[in-house]
């Protein structure tokens, strides 16, 4: 487990730091494990509980997956996916409390000094949190990692020298809202950006959203350990981009551990150069049928790991 604990240190430490090495919800199943066996995951950042849980999303992938019996349902509302750094921003006293990333979902690291800047010093309801993304224009080369990479800046001038915005699509307690739809015209009021109003397409999107309009109903349906049973994320697979196998280098790791990475033909995949990918263990490559030479097509998983999905033959 000590070296699980490692691993997940890395990673945690490589998202502050705008660097993810394995997707979110990777992140979130390896740390769901851990936990599940009695090992806490200590870091350098201390670690500050939500007022509110902040929940996953289940994933439901178009023409693979079939979608709650709800969604074909007119009364559920669709937003994009905004693909930026999830937080929640917390006010007591209708004063700026705090702002913490979403960490694990029930603690996070407290960013307040830096999205102070980003967000109004009060709002007209004494006690309220408010979830959202802090997101980058899509004209930014890996925007989502600009984004995240900037709440782990020590300075907040070098954050306010970022091109960032804060938008709102979360709001608990409703406090007597009927419709999701209301809570988000109350955010937008309060002087939030939403996920209702604001031109999403400035930003890099990560599918649609979508969610129960009834707040009463989506309460009463409750949530699993993981995400709401009211609303869901709707995704495509990766498009991938086809390239040549060239080499195949095998690595030999710490624990002595051999794995074959594979040496590609660079291509581009959303503004990144990949020449490189995992080939996971001999298994994976004679499952694929790979040779050197062969074509193959390559997606970056989670839009951050390169991984090699089939071969392609003439």
């Amino acid at each position: 487990m000590n070296k699980l604990n490692n691993f997940l240190e890395q990673c945690e430490e490589s998202y502050y730091k705008g660097e993810p090495i394995i997707p979110d919800e990777v992140y979130d199943r390896l740390k769901t494990q851990y936990d599940s066996v009695g090992y806490r995951l200590d870091s350098k950042a201390e670690k500050i509980p939500h007022a509110f849980q902040m929940y996953s999303l289940q994933k439901v992938f178009e023409g693979e997956d079939t979608p709650p019996a709800w969604a074909k349902d007119d009364a559920c509302v669709v937003t994009p996916k905004l693909d930026g750094a999830a937080i929640s921003i917390s006010y007591h006293g209708h004063k700026l409390w705090r702002a913490i990333t979403r960490g694990d979902g029930k603690h996070g690291v407290d960013v307040t000094d830096l999205v102070k800047h980003l967000v109004p010093p009060t709002v007209p309801k004494s006690y309220v949190q408010i979830t959202g993304e802090v997101v980058a224009p899509k004209e930014i080369p890996n925007a989502r990692n600009y984004a995240a990479g900037a709440l782990n800046l020590k300075s907040e001038e070098e954050f306010l020298s970022r091109t960032l915005n804060f938008v709102a699509h979360g709001l608990e307690p409703t406090n007597g809202n009927l419709t999701y739809v209301e809570d988000m015209k109350e955010l937008q009021e309060f002087g939030f950006d939403t996920i209702l109003n604001c031109n999403a397409e400035l930003y890099p999107q990560d599918g649609q959203v979508f969610r129960i309009d009834n707040n009463k109903v989506f309460n009463n349906l409750g949530h699993t350990s993981h995400h709401p049973r009211g609303a869901f994320a709707l995704k495509t697979r990766d498009e991938g981009v086809v390239t040549t196998l060239l080499d195949v280098e095998w690595n030999v790791g710490k624990s002595g551990a051999v794995t074959p990475v594979a040496i590609l033909e660079p291509i581009v995949i959303e503004d990144a150069t990949i020449s490189r990918a995992t080939l996971h263990n001999a298994g994976f490559i004679e499952g694929l049928g790979l040779e050197i030479g062969c074509k193959v097509e390559v997606i970056r998983s989670g839009k951050i790991i390169p991984k090699i999905v089939r071969r392609i033959d003439d």
